[in-house]
C-alpha cells in the first residue's frame, strides 16, 4: 500500500488546525504574561514542567543507556534551544504576536539553508527561488528604513535562526534514536542549560505566573502532539499551507485580547513565506515521486 493509499488529508488538515490553535494558545499566554518575569526565567519554569510530562519518556530512555554521540548532538541541540527559547520568550513580550508568528514561519528556511551548509544537501533552483520569496516576506514584515526595528524583531529573527539549526541536529539524531527519546533529552538539556541563567535574573514568581506557565508547556507539548499526527496522517504538502491560519489567529488574537493593531504587511509578508515553503514542499514530494514511493514511515518526522 502506498503512502498515498494511506493518506488522510481531512485527517490531517484537522490536526493541523488543532496544532496551530495549541500554538496560538501558547503565544497568547506568553504575551499576557509580558515582562513580568525575566525571559530565561520564564522559559526555565516552562521546560521544567516539560520534563515533568515526557518523564515516562525520559527515565526509561535514561535507563536503557544512551550512546555518547547522541549525548554529543543532544548536548549540541539544548545549547542552540537555550539561546532560541530565551530570544523567542523575549521578543514575545515584547513585540505583537502576530509579527513573531510571521518571522517563525523562517524556521524551515533556516532548516534548508543549513542542510546545504552543514549536512552537504544540494541548493537546487527550487529551493533557491523559496529562499529568495522567503527572504523578500521577511523584509515586508520588518520593513527596515519605512520603520523602526525593534529589539524584538532582532529577537524572534535570533530565535528563528537557532530553531532551524536545532531542528538540524534533530534531523541527525532522528536516525539514531527515537522520537519521543530526542523530544525527552531536549526538555532535559535545556531544562539544565537554562536552571543557571534563570537563577542569575531569577525573581520570585507569583502562583498565578507559575500556574500559566504550566499552562504554556501543557499547550506546547500538546502542539508538538497534534503536529505529529497531522504529518502521520497526510503528506507536508497537504498540511504545510494549513499553518498560515495560525497567523490569521495570531492576528486576531492580538487584535481582540492585546489591542494590536492588524497589518496587512505582517499578513502579506507571512503568506509570501509560506507560498514558498509550501511550494518547495509540494515541488520535491512530486521529484520524489517520480523515483520511488516512499513507506508509510517516511510522513512521520
Amino acid at each position: 500500500m502506498t503512502t498515498a493509499d494511506q493518506s488522510r488529508p481531512i485527517a490531517g488538515i484537522l490536526w493541523m488546525l488543532v496544532t496551530g490553535l495549541c500554538f496560538v494558545v501558547v503565544t497568547g499566554v506568553v504575551r499576557h504574561l509580558g515582562t513580568g518575569l525575566p525571559a530565561a526565567q520564564s522559559a526555565f519554569i516552562r521546560f521544567l514542567y516539560g520534563i515533568v510530562f515526557l518523564a515516562p519518556t525520559l527515565i526509561p530512555a535514561l535507563k536503557r543507556g544512551i550512546a555518547p554521540e547522541v549525548w554529543k548532538l543532544a548536548l549540541g541541540r539544548g545549547v542552540l534551544h537555550v539561546m532560541a527559547v530565551i530570544l523567542w520568550f523575549f521578543a514575545m513580550a515584547r513585540i505583537p504576536v502576530a509579527e513573531v508568528t510571521a518571522i517563525g514561519y523562517l524556521n524551515p528556511i533556516v532548516v534548508t539553508v543549513g542542510a546545504a551548509l552543514f549536512l552537504g544537501e544540494r541548493l537546487a533552483f527550487r529551493r533557491l527561488a523559496a529562499i529568495a520569496i522567503a527572504l523578500v516576506g521577511a523584509l515586508v514584515i520588518l520593513r527596515p528604513g519605512f520603520r523602526e526595528v525593534m529589539p524584538g524583531h532582532l529577537g524572534q529573527l535570533g530565535a528563528a535562526i537557532c530553531f532551524g539549526l536545532s531542528y538540524l541536529i534533530a534531523k541527525r539524531m532522528s536516525v539514531l534514536v527515537a522520537p519521543g527519546t530526542i523530544i525527552a533529552l531536549l526538555s532535559l538539556m535545556v531544562t539544565i542549560g537554562l536552571a543557571p541563567l534563570a537563577w542569575a535574573v531569577w525573581v520570585p514568581p507569583t502562583w498565578e505566573q507559575v500556574g500559566w506557565l504550566g499552562v504554556v508547556a501543557a499547550f506546547a507539548t500538546l502542539g508538538h502532539y497534534t503536529m505529529a499526527r497531522a504529518f502521520v496522517a497526510a503528506p507536508l504538502t497537504v498540511t504545510q499551507p494549513v499553518t498560515f491560519l495560525q497567523l490569521v489567529w495570531a492576528t486576531l488574537l492580538g487584535w481582540f485580547a492585546f489591542d494590536e493593531a492588524v497589518d496587512p504587511l505582517v499578513l502579506a509578508g507571512g503568506a509570501l513565506i509560506i507560498a514558498a515553503i509550501s511550494y518547495m514542499t509540494w515541488r520535491e514530494a512530486q521529484l520524489k515521486r517520480r523515483i520511488t514511493t516512499p513507506p508509510p514511515v517516511a510522513a512521520k518526522l
